[in-house]
């Protein structure tokens, strides 16, 4: 490793001091040899450099021994995906990646806990579902079982992808939040009903309409849904108004100039299609959304069937189908959008701007 990579990570973690400010005291240096702290911002930057190496030969291990898995990770939070239409084949397959995983990362210094493993099987079987646990006790493991419900990184999966337990959480988050608002004020006092409009776009909706990409997407059920966001929003329109609880939502919508949900939800939608192509072209959605089949990604688009792209949903291909041919070109380090370089900076007497200022009675 380079001599400077070094001495900069030796002066980072060790011989460290801080100050702690609570008013007007200031307290004394304190020493603070403990490496990295949690939260730090160079903790994802050591992580990522320490485990590179360790998935990269995982994944060569994982192909020379044939075992079709694929690998998700973000820091300490590794994730296995087998596809198999046996359960069986799946949990063999779960089994083995996850014995060579445990013998690597004892190489490496690193230990697996096993009380954070979990397994879940997906299934779209309109019977009774079954799912196999996966004993991993002759790796010192426990024996998992698999769950209704799965949360992983924030989203919360069921077994059908029909995401109703994400929405149920998120929408009843969101409405605790409106019920919450209510003690900062009424019809007689507190704040007005511009600020409880400004206030639940801002903080409730947001956290309702939590990672909408998973489950609003073109020949999507969106009925159950809408039904329940559609009630947190009456809600939160009856707080802002302060009308009857009777009152129809189409009518205390407008009046608190809250756009419907649906609409709303298509709006973000369509913008949040945008945003793939403002990515570098070495980032990982860029090479989901590749038209060509590439050798080292068996999961983009370009390596879909005909028949299996009118067949695949998601925001995704939605976004590949809409954005096609619109943005042929897209570079977001283009010297054009360095500051000072902007179109209105280079020819500022082009623009002219009118502001009208407003006089208080």
């Amino acid at each position: 490793m380079d001599p400077k990579v070094v001495s900069f990570f030796s002066n980072y973690l060790t011989q460290r001091s801080t100050k702690y400010l609570w008013n007007n005291f200031l307290s004394p240096l304190f020493e603070v040899n403990v490496g990295v702290g949690q939260g730090s911002a160079l903790s994802p930057i050591l992580s990522s450099l320490y485990l590179s190496p360790l998935l990269y030969i995982l994944e060569k291990r994982f192909k020379i021994l044939n075992i079709p898995i694929s690998i998700l990770s973000l820091v300490d939070d590794g994730l296995f995906i087998s596809q198999n239409k046996s359960l069986h084949i799946s949990n063999s397959h779960l089994f083995c990646s996850y014995n060579i995983l445990s013998k690597l990362l004892d190489g490496f210094g690193l230990v697996i806990e096993h009380s954070k493993t979990e397994i879940f099987h997906f299934s779209r079987s309109q019977g009774i579902f079954n799912p196999l646990p996966l004993d991993l006790s002759p790796l010192g493991g426990p024996t998992l079982c698999p769950k209704d419900s799965w949360r992983y990184l924030g989203f919360i999966f069921d077994r059908k992808l029909s995401f109703h337990k994400h929405i149920d959480f998120y929408t009843n988050k969101a409405i605790s939040m409106v019920k919450c608002m209510k003690l900062l004020g009424n019809l007689s006092r507190g704040i007005n009903p511009i600020q409880k409009h400004l206030l639940y776009r801002c903080c409730a909706l947001p956290i309702a309409l939590y990672g909408f990409q998973l489950w609003f997407y073109n020949r999507a059920p969106l009925s159950y849904h809408m039904k329940v966001l559609n009630k947190m929003q009456r809600r939160a329109a009856v707080w802002i108004l302060g009308a009857f609880k009777t009152s129809p939502l189409e009518g205390i919508e407008a009046l608190a100039g809250l756009i419907p949900v649906k609409s709303h939800l298509q709006k973000i939608a369509k913008r949040s299609q945008i945003r793939p192509f403002k990515l570098p072209k070495s980032h990982i959605l860029n090479n989901l959304m590749n038209d060509s089949p590439l050798q080292y990604n068996s999961h983009n688009i370009g390596s879909l069937t005909h028949q299996q792209k009118t067949l695949t949903k998601g925001h995704l291909i939605d976004s590949k189908v809409k954005s096609y041919g619109i943005f042929p070109s897209f570079s977001p380090l283009d010297p054009e959008f360095i500051p000072g370089q902007h179109i209105i900076d280079n020819f500022s007497d082009h623009f002219s701007f009118n502001l009208v200022n407003k006089i208080e009675k």
